[in-house]
């Protein structure tokens, strides 16, 4: 089989190694700078010109498959020829390609000795980067071992959280296998009392399922995320031992929509208490210091914030300084990076650590999340941690949380106009923004902190087991 891959970003770098280099004819992508290039040996060239080669399937590598599909339908491919990364368990031969499992620390020692009396627990990232999901299962692997549970964390994909894991002297076992395996075939978790499964991206592993074992799955995403799922296999799901817990009502209502008839739990993420270990700048700035972090792409809304600074008056803008922070190699991103070269008071960091995220977030007046869509955005949590108000989106699920002009503001998605006057305000009102933030601080302290977190997880585990 002949194969277009339509994506050269993140998930192509994800599932690239499944593909054998003889089945790929070239790589698709709109941007038009990738155009014309190669990526690993690939030529890329646009969807319209890709689609005059030979080949037997699309393969979308991609989370924005609906767009995807539309533009290649548009174009005069068939649906029976476009395909996601979800399919290729039922598309490769991936048998044949099958990787070694990787094992750190002491997972060989934990998962095949029979010596310990305690309960065994997994907990499966779909990958190790310092994304929001694989953080939240990292506090939870903490907590639990805290607790007396011998813990291993697993994922489909290693990265830098590793690294923190072994630190804590949590095992960690990678095994790539897990983005084509069900949960039958992946021979080594056999010996867990108790599986964690985090994100959508673990439905194709519990679509065939060895039930002895207690399965908690733990949601995180918004609904675009499930326009590559196959509706049929996430309803027909086995529900014995199996709890769906959601960060909030918006990963809730994604998944209700395909199985309204399946109950799903309330499990809010944890976030460490770090405020109060960096230096906080006391006194009113020179200008009004706004933060935005995230990944700089649609879903996130950058632009969105870009129309409402541009909206502000000369006299406003220049009271204010807009800092974005996040991987800025997106198409969005090169767009807004030619549109800020005449906005000086709009500024791009790039990514950076998590401690220069945590000086930054002490450092700034106020979080603004002009997200489209956004389950529960990590950094909300710890802005209001370090007692910063936010200025949120209500396509966000952290809008849920906050009451507007009290604990922090709320706009409605997609609305520049209203966005810029809320900006306005809190320049306008610099001095409400420390009452503001001190009950944003409450807020964390009620649903966000770590103590809450583990009360919730350990009634959950319990349950469970």
């Amino acid at each position: 089989m002949k194969f277009l891959l339509f994506g050269t970003g993140d998930y192509y770098d994800r599932y690239k190694k499944w593909f054998p280099k003889e089945d790929v004819v070239a790589l698709l992508d709109n941007s038009l700078t990738k155009q014309g290039t190669y990526l690993d040996d690939f030529p890329i060239v646009s969807p319209k010109e890709g689609i005059k080669l030979p080949f037997d399937r699309v393969v979308i590598l991609s989370f924005y498959v609906e767009e995807m599909r539309n533009q290649l339908k548009h174009l005069g491919v068939l649906e029976d020829r476009i395909c996601h990364f979800f399919d290729l368990r039922f598309l490769l031969r991936w048998k044949e390609r099958k990787m070694p499992v990787q094992y750190d620390g002491k997972a060989e020692e934990v998962l095949f000795s029979n010596e310990t009396k305690r309960e065994k627990i997994l907990l499966l990232s779909h990958d190790l980067n310092l994304g929001g999901p694989a953080l939240a299962l990292y506090h939870a692997a903490k907590s639990l071992r805290k607790s007396g549970y011998e813990v291993i964390y697993g994922s489909m994909l290693d990265g830098p959280l590793k690294e923190q894991l072994l630190a804590e002297q949590i095992p960690v076992v990678v095994d790539g296998n897990l983005q084509m395996e069900t949960m039958r075939e992946a021979d080594w978790i056999d010996s867990f009392s108790l599986l964690i499964c985090n994100t959508i991206s673990y439905y194709v592993f519990l679509s065939e399922r060895n039930t002895k074992i207690p399965v908690i799955w733990w949601l995180h995403d918004s609904s675009f995320f499930y326009d590559g799922v196959n509706r049929e296999l996430l309803y027909h799901l086995d529900r014995d031992q199996l709890k769906i817990v959601s960060v909030g009502p918006v990963p809730r209502e994604a998944f209700c929509r395909i199985v309204p008839d399946m109950p799903v739990d309330e499990l809010l993420y944890g976030v460490e208490d770090k405020a109060g270990q960096w230096n906080k700048t006391e006194n009113r700035p020179e200008r009004i210091r706004f933060v935005t972090v995230g990944y700089i792409e649609k879903r996130k809304g950058q632009d969105i914030l870009l129309q409402a600074v541009l909206m502000l008056p000369p006299k406003l803008r220049k009271q204010a300084d807009f800092c974005l922070v996040g991987q800025d190699t997106s198409k969005m991103a090169e767009q807004i990076q030619k549109e800020i070269r005449s906005i000086p008071e709009v500024r791009m960091t790039g990514p950076v650590n998590r401690a220069r995220m945590h000086q930054i977030l002490e450092d700034s007046d106020m979080m603004i999340c002009p997200s489209r869509e956004d389950p529960m955005p990590t950094v909300a949590a710890e802005a209001m941690m370090h007692g910063v108000p936010c200025l949120i989106s209500d396509a966000a699920g952290t809008a849920a949380y906050i009451q507007d002009g009290v604990n922090g503001l709320i706009f409605q998605s997609e609305h520049a106009e209203e966005l810029s006057q809320k900006i306005a305000w809190c320049i306008a009102h610099y001095e409400e923004l420390p009452r503001m933030g001190a009950c944003a601080r409450e807020v964390y302290e009620s649903c966000f902190s770590i103590k809450v977190f583990e009360e919730k997880l350990l009634e959950v585990v319990e349950e469970s087991l």
